[in-house]
């Protein structure tokens, strides 16, 4: 057994859906393999943390902006030539008519290809009619400034920028409906807020990312409203999920002030510390929890990292932080 098909039976062990031949020979090859044995032992102890809370059933409005999301990058993809989708459709005819008899495959196959190709240039015919069309079509209008009040989460396209002026409490919006709005407020204005959280999830925008979660982090840092349901959900999707570094940096950076208060805050840490890529991002992970050390799934996850982490200056940090629990030498 090799390492790739061990770490995917490691999972399906950890929930019990492994047969007994195949936990065997796992058990066997993690005997000699301390890699897989350091890789089963950081998912039981995450498996662990996440037994801790129930599942939470997603937010409709998340669901339909994942949806709007997925249409418009199916819609992004180069559509094939209508040779490529000939050839591809006899594939799959072929391969749905190998039980029946050569002569009739062979005249279905070729009334399908005839009507295939009928049908493609009649719809290419079609799908140039729209191009005129839309080359006619007027501008779109200017942007204007609008409330964001009444404009519910799954009606926003996406947030186009973020601009806080100088020196002031202000922020300016700009996001996206059927035309591009725009909306200023302070950073106290829920509207504000309801659009900072709507960016953090931007897929298409690493700065948009960024300027949002660093305006968000700065409102908690600075002991401003965080509520659980509200901003601080929003840093720790940004923490778990996001690609940037940088923008994970700064989400860390505005949680760290409800590490000793909120549980859910502390296994986010927990989990940036076991599975993130970024080094910094670790080693401030352990800086928070140092404060908490004395809770359980925290001196776990400690011990984990202090003898097994491949990174010697994460043990390192890890092992100097353990030296204030006496109990777990």
């Amino acid at each position: 057994m090799n390492c790739e098909i061990a770490h995917e039976r490691i999972v399906t062990a950890a929930y019990g859906e492994l047969a007994d031949e195949q936990a065997h020979e796992l058990e066997r090859h993690m005997a000699v393999c301390v890699e897989c044995g350091r890789e089963r032992e950081q998912l039981l102890v995450l498996k662990m943390l996440a037994d801790a809370y129930p599942v939470v059933e997603p937010d409709a409005n998340l669901i339909a902006r994942s949806r709007q999301r997925l249409e418009e990058a199916l819609d992004a993809l180069p559509q094939r030539r209508w040779y490529e989708r000939l050839a591809q459709g006899m594939r799959n005819n072929f391969a749905n008519m190998q039980a029946a008899p050569v002569a009739a495959c062979l005249l279905l196959a070729v009334g399908m290809a005839a009507g295939a190709l009928g049908g493609m240039r009649l719809a290419e015919k079609r799908a140039e009619r729209p191009v005129a069309t839309a080359q006619t079509t007027p501008a779109a209008p200017e942007p204007r400034t609008a409330a964001v009040h009444n404009a519910a989460p799954a009606e926003i396209a996406s947030i186009s920028s973020i601009v806080r002026q100088p020196n002031s409490q202000m922020v300016e919006v700009r996001y996206n409906q059927t035309v591009p709005q725009r909306i200023q407020g302070s950073m106290d204005d829920p509207a504000i807020r309801q659009l900072l959280m709507l960016a953090s999830e931007n897929a298409t925008s690493t700065g948009v990312r960024d300027n949002s979660v660093g305006l968000l982090a700065a409102e908690c840092r600075n002991g401003h409203s965080c509520k659980a349901t509200g901003i601080r959900d929003a840093l720790m999707v940004a923490l778990r999920y996001d690609k940037n570094a940088g923008v994970r940096e700064k989400a860390l950076q505005g949680l760290e002030p409800y590490v000793a208060e909120d549980m859910r805050v502390r296994d986010a840490v927990l989990e940036a510390l076991l599975n993130d890529g970024a080094p910094q991002i670790r080693t401030h992970a352990i800086n928070l929890l140092e404060p908490v050390e004395a809770d359980t799934s925290v001196r776990q996850v400690l011990y984990t990292v202090a003898n097994s982490d491949r990174n010697p200056h994460i043990r390192t940090v890890s092992r100097q932080v353990l030296n204030h629990v006496p109990e777990i030498q």
